[in-house]
């Protein structure tokens, strides 16, 4: 459930830079890098998130 969410705030934060910055530059907003960045973050955070910060139990 967790990479769900993930996936899906993701997409949600990724579209609204993307349409920040297009309607700032007066372009048309596209849906391939909004796809593109919102991999790109969640692939990060669940790297960070299962490998990096991984909790050592005893």
């Amino acid at each position: 459930m967790r990479y769900f969410w993930t996936i899906f705030w993701a997409i949600v934060i990724s579209f609204l830079i993307s349409y920040v910055l297009t309607s700032m530059a007066g372009e048309a907003l596209t849906l391939l890098p909004i796809f593109i960045l919102a991999a790109a973050f969640s692939l990060t955070v669940i790297i960070i998130g299962d490998g990096i910060l991984k909790e050592e139990t005893e």
